[in-house]
């Protein structure tokens, strides 16, 4: 008995000196990667680095339309090399968005905003290949590859809507295909849907299940460049397969899933969603989830997770308040119903002037518990067709990349945006003025501009990115304002045995933090902003030097 009693007091007393359950040496489990918390990088291909200097002006094309309407060198090379040299994972993104990568009409045209070519990719010519200004198959195939080692996912930008437009250099797509007339006026679901979006931009004919036969410069085309009957043979199995009818949405949807099941593509960003019947949009997702589990099971050793099949719909002035229903006036239409996993959201860049407090609030609630509880939206503060974008001047660089990567959803840094890259350029008209090249220069020269320079601006945003990637509360948790003012909220994430939770201070100085119940008495919290670490006692946990912002988490 004597001896099973002090076997027993030096158990108790092992039990004792054991460390508190949460200790500064707890090991985070690995960090799931959720598309409710991702942050994607977009960029126009052509605007963002050029890689391969050979393929400048490729298909006949000149240098001479008006400034920053022209082809300016960006390509599927550039962007590798930027995968490369680290710079996504330094900024903490875990996708990237490029523009359309086919193969774009070989003339140009004028809007009214001065001779434009294709560098934009939307003005698609050939859905079966890429264009050679941006590179061939195997470039993209590179850059597909080379994020993926990098854990990154990529999302191909699609477009089902409407063909190039008609140049004096490309031929017309035949009736069958496409409508010319009328153009939308926008104050209805027909006149938003059955129509073109402007003036010259041949519009698909979506709502159509007639059958048509190819066009004939496709068919010559395929023929000239030696793969016609490679072509015509993947079409009469992916019908036969199918039992779709030959109509032209199906033929299309084919070519796009195409690259889904060749290159392992993570998912769609759908152009122009809300111009389109609804129903398009769950046989595009069905063959894509398809062929993304086909070339998973092809590619073991790449697949990055078990995700499914990811789409994200660009529904032209969708908000988040719109909960699932989108309004055309007189029809509404819940496109997450078909498939979309998220929508951007219009209204962000309005709704981060509003005090952050309410912002973030709103939005959890709506993600966690609310109308969009199961979905998610992507928010962005500028892009390519926006010509209202939160800091047009760039005044407030690194308050944008505050109000961006810590916000509930999913993020979209529009290239640029995280590095002040200027919005105008004096004689651009109309959307050239949004798509300037990447200002990789003033990064270098580390230009100084507006009180700030452009690599402080960088390392702002390095910091936030890294902090959201490695914390998917920021975005996919539930929120609880624990001060504010200073601002000070939570976040906190589960799903299954995996747990996560972050403080964020923005504007406590050197101020101790309040903890609450997230923390244990005891617990060593690192600041992921300046690197400094802390204890919690009594409910706080204090750092050595002031801070603006605080990124509070277990290291």
């Amino acid at each position: 008995m004597k001896i099973r009693f002090i076997l027993l007091s030096l158990l108790l007393l092992a039990a004792c000196n054991q460390a508190p359950k949460e200790p500064a040496t707890a090991q985070r489990q690995p960090t799931p990667f959720l598309w409710d918390n991702a942050t994607v990088y977009f960029m126009l291909t052509d605007r963002f680095h050029n890689g391969d200097t050979t393929n400048d002006q490729s298909l006949g094309r000149a240098h001479d339309g008006a400034l920053l309407r022209n082809f300016e060198g960006g390509d599927f090379a550039g962007i590798t090399a930027k995968l490369k040299e680290n710079y996504f994972d330094e900024l903490g993104v875990n996708a990237i968005w490029f523009t359309p990568p086919f193969e774009q009409v070989r003339g140009y045209t004028d809007e009214g905003t001065g001779k434009t070519y294709a560098y934009h990719g939307y003005w698609i010519r050939d859905w079966t290949t890429t264009d050679p200004n941006y590179g061939s198959m195997t470039d993209l195939k590179m850059m597909v590859d080379e994020a993926h080692a990098r854990g990154i996912r990529v999302i191909l930008d699609v477009v089902i809507n409407h063909t190039g437009p008609v140049t004096a250099t490309d031929s017309v797509w035949p009736e069958a295909w496409v409508r010319t007339e009328p153009t939308c006026q926008y104050k209805d679901f027909e006149s938003t849907v059955t129509c073109t979006l402007v003036k010259n931009l041949p519009d698909i004919r979506t709502d159509s299940d007639e059958e048509v036969a190819l066009p004939d410069f496709l068919l010559k085309k395929w023929e000239e460049e030696g793969r016609l009957e490679t072509e015509l043979a993947e079409l009469d199995a992916f019908f036969a397969r199918t039992g779709y009818p030959r109509a032209p949405r199906y033929y299309i949807v084919k070519w796009l899933v195409d690259m889904v099941r060749e290159l392992g593509i993570d998912g769609f960003r759908v152009d122009t969603a809300k111009h389109t019947e609804a129903g398009v949009w769950k046989d595009l997702y069905k063959e894509a989830n398809a062929a993304f589990a086909e070339w998973k099971k092809a590619n073991p050793e790449a697949k990055l997770d078990d995700n499914d099949f990811y789409m994200v719909g660009e529904v032209y002035n969708y908000v988040i308040g719109h909960g699932q229903d989108f309004d055309y006036g007189d029809t509404t239409v819940n496109f997450f119903a078909q498939d979309f996993d998220a929508l951007i959201n219009f209204a962000f860049k309005t709704d981060a002037k509003a005090a952050m407090d309410s912002a973030h609030t709103a939005y959890a609630a709506t993600l966690n518990t609310g109308a969009l509880s199961g979905y998610s939206v992507l928010n962005y503060l500028s892009s390519h067709d926006d010509g209202s974008p939160y800091d047009p001047k760039r005044e407030h660089a690194k308050e944008a990349g505050t109000l961006l990567l810590l916000s509930p959803g999913a993020a979209q840094i529009y290239y640029g945006d995280e590095t002040a890259r200027l919005l105008v350029k004096e004689g651009t008209v109309g959307d050239a003025c949004l798509r300037t090249m990447m200002n990789w220069d003033e990064l270098v020269q580390n230009t100084a501009r507006n009180g700030y320079t452009i690599q402080e601006v960088l390392e702002h945003w390095q910091k936030l990115g890294r902090f959201r990637k490695a914390h998917p509360a920021i975005g996919a948790g539930t929120h609880s304002t624990i001060s504010t003012s200073p601002y000070i909220f939570s976040r906190a994430y589960s799903q299954g045995d995996y747990a996560d939770k972050v403080i964020v201070a923005i504007g406590s100085g050197d101020a101790a933090v309040p903890v609450g119940e997230l923390f244990a008495e005891g617990t060593v919290l690192t600041d992921f902003y300046s690197g400094e670490s802390g204890t919690v006692k009594k409910g706080q946990v204090q750092f050595d030097t002031a801070s603006d912002i605080r990124l509070i988490a277990i290291m």
